[in-house]
């Protein structure tokens, strides 16, 4: 299996590698500096046991060569066919020898993070992100609905037969929610294919050994689900960038063809065993969604996978401001990175019943970081002379969409007191549907009940 994340050769001085870079990295991570000293030593370890089989590799073949020359001279060279079989044993323990250290060095390097990049904030506290930039005017009335009621006021979700037939977090969307649900896929959709970004619908699950190529070792206990079925076991899959990154396993890119842009579209599935008791309600956070997703596969050369990420970013801000949603954009701290990611930002859009932003968007960087491990590469013309360079893609990911997750923030950005505005870009996707009216209210008691029709307010012009 290849476990290696980060190129080996940064970490041997004598091939140009720098382990202070690595080192660096880990410290802003507030990751253990440590594993990079015991990567360089399991290197150490995997040299010398290369070089023990080389060197018995040489010695074996030389022993044949001389047994062939006797044999040809008609001389006896029984003995010497006993010392070959002997070294054969000794070339087999010394190539279990190699595959044991190189499997434990490469274990030990796939726990280190992505380099992190210079222009990411150091800190191991979120409410240090760095705000980059913020768009739009927040409503800021008092006594807004939020988002856990509008959807129960407007009837658009059964929350309790969700819970009842699917368990915690369980929903059913209805009404104009299923039609402003899909109008959200379909604009994403055409947003990003008219931005030059080809749309695909990927699988829901992938097969395990190509999952632990995508995703890291904490995933599998709190985010994916495990299906059993006919076959393999397999993985649902937690965002389409898992089997967006793994499309190309394996592959060749030409300088030519770079960069690749996708538009994404899946349901996802997530466990959230990190999160309980945080947004319980309505359908923020839920184990089951829709995502578009933007992913691009870049040339590592000069800035390319840095100008496709703020180009992704653009992307993103664009459509929430089509939406006219007000957001701001967030650089992560060091500290809260994943592994893959070299530099993340959020945009984050405004919830104005509980006056805060919220994330909706994160824009990764992730260099060539899954490439290294799912060996997609670019070809790169030899050059006389010198040795052949493999170079790595640079893969990136940024949410368009997580559809039922900005459809909470639009209810809120657009509520009035008779019920909810359809935005205009959706318009053209909802039958002539412009205005949700609200069908249940909040008695004393705080149950929804039916709103009665001699008491609906008409909609205002």
């Amino acid at each position: 299996k290849n476990l290696k994340m980060l190129d080996i050769n940064l970490f041997r001085t004598e091939r140009g590698g720098n382990p202070e870079i690595v080192r660096e990295s880990q410290r802003k991570r507030f990751a253990d500096v440590k594993l990079v000293d015991e990567v360089i030593e399991l290197d150490g370890q995997w040299r010398n046991a290369r070089y023990t089989l080389d060197t018995l590799n040489q010695e074996f073949n030389a022993l044949n060569k001389e047994i062939g020359n006797i044999r040809k001279a008609k001389g006896n060279a029984d003995e010497l066919q006993e010392k070959s079989k002997e070294h054969k044993k000794k070339i087999q323990e010394a190539e279990e020898r190699e595959k044991e250290v190189t499997l434990a060095r490469d274990k030990k390097l796939a726990t280190i993070g992505n380099l992190v990049h210079d222009s990411v904030p150091v800190s191991n506290d979120e409410a240090n992100n760095t705000i980059v930039k913020e768009c739009g005017e927040c409503r800021q009335e008092e006594k807004l609905y939020n988002h856990v009621d509008l959807v129960q006021m407007l009837d658009i979700v059964d929350l309790d037969a969700g819970t009842s037939v699917a368990g915690g977090r369980g929903y059913y969307l209805k009404r104009e929610g299923v039609l402003l649900n899909q109008a959200l896929i379909t604009f994403a959709l055409q947003f990003g294919h008219l931005r030059g970004f080809s749309p695909v619908h990927t699988p829901f699950f992938m097969r395990q050994e190509i999952m632990a190529e995508c995703a890291q070792l904490d995933q599998f206990d709190e985010e994916l689900y495990k299906v059993t079925g006919e076959g393999d076991d397999k993985y649902l899959i937690a965002t389409c960038e898992q089997t967006l990154c793994a499309m190309h396993r394996k592959g060749w890119f030409e300088k030519q063809d770079l960069p690749v842009k996708y538009i994404g579209y899946s349901t996802c599935f997530r466990k959230e065993v990190g999160s309980h008791g945080r947004d319980t309600l309505g359908i923020f956070r839920i184990h089951q969604f829709e995502k578009v997703e933007q992913f691009c596969i870049t040339s590592p050369e000069g800035n390319n996978s840095w100008d496709a990420m703020e180009e992704m970013l653009g992307n993103a801000e664009a459509f929430y401001s089509a939406l006219g949603v007000p957001y701001r954009v967030v650089n992560i701290v060091s500290g809260e990175l994943n592994n893959a990611a070299s530099k993340k930002y959020d945009l984050e859009a405004w919830f104005p019943a509980s006056k805060t932003y919220r994330e909706l968007v994160s824009c990764s960087n992730c260099t060539d970081y899954q490439a290294r491990r799912l060996d997609i590469r670019m070809r790169t013309p030899k050059v006389p002379g010198e040795a052949a360079v493999k170079a790595n893609v640079h893969m990136l990911n940024s949410t368009l969409t997580a559809t039922e997750r900005t459809l909470c923030c639009l209810l809120e950005n657009y509520q009035t007191p008779e019920g909810v505005r359809v935005p205009e870009q959706l318009k053209p996707f909802m039958l002539g549907i412009d205005f949700i009216p609200f069908r249940k209210m909040l008695d004393k008691n705080g149950k929804y009940v039916d709103i009665k029709p001699s008491k609906a307010k008409a909609p205002q012009p």
